[in-house]
């Protein structure tokens, strides 16, 4: 094979890589950070299947999802380094998600209750226990902003 051969056999490769990698792993056709109610999240990720369900199944890392949980239980706030409201959502019966809101960019989320709903975005990180979820704000997040959202109001 001649080597002009070889280097265009690469770059083809690298073409076909590019495009097709990320649909293996599921996040090429995450839905767009703009403003979404809990009803459209909770379409969207039925519909195109974008959820920390799958990013947990998969044992993804660093992959934005999008998706809706119930308040299973609140914690203390993280209060080392930049502060974080922390609360563990209910995704599945098999699935709890932690939710680490940095409350020095974002609003907090005042008088979360056990058994809320509450639709998200943001960056996901994989962990046996189901996963934490983080940048769920728009502050210093390079190419993607995250948020979180109950009774209509969006705290990014």
């Amino acid at each position: 094979m001649k080597r002009g051969d070889l280097f265009g056999w690469i770059f083809i490769v690298m073409v076909a890589a590019a495009f097709a990698l990320p649909r293996i792993f599921g996040h090429a056709d995450a839905p767009p950070a703009e403003e979404a109610s809990v009803a459209a999240v909770r379409e969207a990720v039925t519909q195109q299947g974008l959820n920390a369900e799958i990013a947990f199944r998969r044992k993804l890392d660093k992959v934005w999802v999008e998706g809706v949980g119930t308040v299973e239980k609140t914690l203390r706030d993280d209060t080392e380094g930049a502060r974080h409201q922390r609360f563990i959502l209910r995704l599945s019966p098999r699935q709890t998600l932690l939710v680490a809101h940095n409350i020095d960019d974002a609003p907090r989320l005042e008088d979360l209750r056990v058994g809320e709903e509450i639709a998200f975005r943001g960056e996901y990180i994989w962990n046996a226990q189901g996963g934490l979820l983080h940048w769920t704000h728009r502050k210093n997040v390079a190419n993607d902003a995250g948020w979180l959202e109950r009774d209509g109001r969006r705290y990014d």
